[in-house]
């Protein structure tokens, strides 16, 4: 068996470091010039939107049975942790937080097909990108830019899962610390309003295309910050409600793209050492064919 087999992870580390087969020795004549197919960003504009979802009496589960009586009592919170909830069992759980931005455009529009549908065509991690077109033949003729602008409602639906670490005292005087998880429904509508700069629809092959994504951070706190008004805990069966505000910390990118040639410089191709078996040896199939442009040509010759 080859001794290029990558050691196994030991099963002590719960962390992990990524390896994505990219080496450089530092020699410069291994420096090439590549020509690569991407999408350029024209223009692009980021948003950090706020906003407050209030919940009342959520139910927190219930604190251990065995260690509650008449006199238990919650003394103290520790912390409260926020997070977006997904099931990854059912991507369309209702639950599982959603993201669904609505784009009005002026100063342009979006390409849309006999039925009125918006064409699109897919970007990076699968986000579709919107064609868009207006006439920018004005700016053209001075090799600049022509301005668009647009407003947005940003619908933030789903669930927030919420942790919060508690300190409280059983029927005996003893102290004890516990977890209690709950969902907070959210149903929040953020709007904002943009400026982007658009590129020729006339001078290239292909239309300017707009895309948008957004991510969400949760912010938990008691409603009044005080355990006796927000906190309902009934000692004896141990269920806890609890009042509480989530912040909604919201970071909202939309951009302009249009496809491009570039020339890289390339120190090579990422190729990872793999794990060899031992029925086939080192008997396998490449992934991806070899090089044919002139640089690689050469050098075997």
């Amino acid at each position: 068996m080859s001794n290029n087999i990558i050691e196994a992870q030991s099963i002590e580390d719960r962390c992990c470091i990524a390896n994505t087969g990219c080496k450089f020795d530092g020699n410069l004549h291994d420096v090439v010039g590549e020509c690569i197919f991407v999408d350029k960003v024209y223009d692009s504009v980021t948003f950090n939107l706020q906003g407050l979802q209030p919940a009342s009496k959520v139910p927190f589960g219930t604190l251990p049975a065995s260690k509650c009586g008449p006199k238990s009592r919650i003394v103290r919170v520790l912390d409260i942790r926020a997070r977006k909830f997904f099931n990854p069992s059912n991507i369309n759980d209702p639950k599982n937080l959603s993201i669904t931005p609505k784009t009005t455009l002026s100063g342009a529009q979006f390409v849309t097909d006999e039925k009125g549908c918006p064409v699109t065509v897919p970007g990076p991690a699968g986000i579709l990108q919107y064609l868009i077109f207006t006439d920018t033949s004005e700016c053209d003729e001075i090799g600049e830019g022509t301005p668009i602008f647009g407003s947005q409602e940003i619908t933030i639906r789903g669930a927030v899962l919420v942790e919060i670490d508690v300190e409280f005292i059983d029927g005996s005087g003893h102290i004890h610390v516990a977890t209690l998880k709950g969902k907070v429904p959210v149903n929040q509508v953020l709007t904002n309003f943009f400026e982007l700069c658009m590129p020729s629809v006339f001078e290239g092959a292909f239309l300017p295309q707009f895309t948008e994504f957004c991510n969400a951070l949760f912010l938990a706190r008691l409603a009044t910050q005080s355990i006796q008004r927000d906190i309902q805990f009934n000692p004896v069966t141990g269920e806890v409600f609890v009042n509480l505000i989530v912040a909604l910390c919201l970071t909202c990118e939309k951009k302009i793209k249009v496809p491009v040639q570039l020339c890289v410089l390339s120190t090579g191709f990422c190729e990872q050492v793999p794990r060899v078996r031992p029925i086939c040896g080192d008997e396998f199939p490449p992934l991806f064919p070899p090089q044919v442009n002139e640089p690689f040509v050469n050098q075997d010759c």
